[in-house]
């Protein structure tokens, strides 16, 4: 989110001395993206960020592929995902391809032991149950039900959580995540006829500053690789920082959904792009307002790009036996719509209360393993009268 952020004491301008009380020198840090052409920030440690002292275990935690070529719509039944006490390991990956990984996790416990960092993927996780606290080097973000937090690669960043009850939706990028371009103008700023505004956007407002030595494990994740890598000093040294490119968190509730006389094509959802993907947050909202209008999605084909919509709660009104933290993925190419009667049932309504999240991806996404534990293998079936 191209907005400019400063946090803490920084210099008055970039790359010149900036000193300690007791004359030494901090340590300045471009963390950038694009090379030196997309967003970044200056930030300002008190030890050298570049101290490792060991390489540890390197271990694999790319998806195991059940059908690479698929074409079958499945229902994917989230909340039978076991929880775990460990963040990474309770992520499970359920869908992917070369752009991104889309994953489901129920983690019980905070991440005490070590800190974590993507390099290979911004990360947006959706939080459906659970409330805490977002911990980065970067500074600090309260969550709860309904928030995205959305985390650039390469920020190092834990989790605590209040409670052990947490549900998560996420989706790792490999692509920079941004705001929809057609919110925005040329100068970035988000337009009048956008569904949120600056003003919706939470950004971190609570630096954490530790000047500690010691060994700080921060599992680095790499090309579907977890590394572990001892540092000398504590990740969260960092004493001020200035520029676009820091963690946010925005809430699907403060979402203002887009309404018109007859029924509204899904971009009108959209949150988030890449240019392989985008996001959707569908809301509570007013139905269509035309006299003969038909609330219920018409049929459609996604000719490019397939389909996936994770229901969060409320009444989905287009499908039958549909419940929270259930997934739905329409292949590309395939027609679908609403279950039979679902369209009929539709008509007279005037406001629906549902909350989902929807990804559309341009790349067709492989079916994993875990996703097939929790599969029902008949969900494409259920068009038949």
């Amino acid at each position: 989110m191209p907005i400019y952020h400063k946090l803490g004491n920084i210099p008055y301008k970039r790359h010149i001395q900036f000193r300690k009380p007791n004359g030494d020198l901090y340590y300045e840090q471009l963390f950038g993206t694009i090379g030196f052409d997309g967003m970044s920030t200056n930030m300002y440690h008190e030890h050298r960020p570049t101290q490792v002292k060991e390489i540890k275990n390197q271990y694999s935690v790319a998806p195991k592929i059940a059908k690479e070529n698929n074409i079958q719509s499945y229902r994917l039944k989230g909340f039978q995902v076991a929880p775990q006490d460990d963040f990474l390991e309770s992520r499970k990956i359920v869908l992917t391809n070369t752009d991104c990984h889309i994953v489901l996790a129920a983690p019980k416990k905070s991440t005490t032991e070590y800190f974590y960092k993507n390099t290979d993927s911004d990360e947006v996780i959706f939080i459906h149950k659970g409330t805490g606290k977002l911990r980065t080097i970067l500074g600090n973000l309260d969550f709860k039900y309904g928030d995205y937090l959305v985390i650039p690669r390469g920020i190092i960043y834990k989790i605590d959580f209040d409670t052990e009850d947490n549900r998560l939706f996420i989706v790792e990028s490999r692509r920079p995540i941004y705001t929809p371009k057609r919110y925005r103008n040329w100068f970035g700023q988000l337009l009048e006829h956008a569904p949120f505004c600056e003003r919706d956007i939470r950004r971190p407002n609570e630096l954490e500053t530790y000047d500690e030595k010691g060994d700080f494990v921060i599992k680095v994740k790499k090309r579907d690789e977890i590394i572990d890598m001892v540092y000398a000093t504590h990740p969260f040294d960092v004493i001020g920082y200035d520029g676009y490119n820091y963690p946010y968190a925005f809430s699907i509730h403060d979402f203002e959904p887009i309404t018109g006389r007859i029924h509204q094509p899904p971009p009108v959802h959209q949150t988030f792009e890449t240019d392989a993907f985008v996001i959707c947050s569908f809301v509570p909202r007013l139905y269509d307002y035309h006299p003969e209008s038909i609330p219920a999605p018409y049929n459609h084909s996604n000719i490019d790009s397939d389909e996936v919509l994770y229901y969060v709660d409320g009444d989905f009104m287009s499908r039958n036996d549909i419940e929270a933290g259930h997934i739905s993925l329409h292949p590309a190419g395939i027609p679908h719509g609403p279950h039979p009667g679902a369209t009929e049932r539709s008509i007279g309504k005037t406001e629906t209360q549902e909350l989902a999240v929807m990804v559309d991806t341009f790349k067709p996404l492989m079916v994993t393993e875990e996703a097939m534990k929790i599969a029902d293998e008949k969900y494409y079936q259920s068009w038949l009268d």
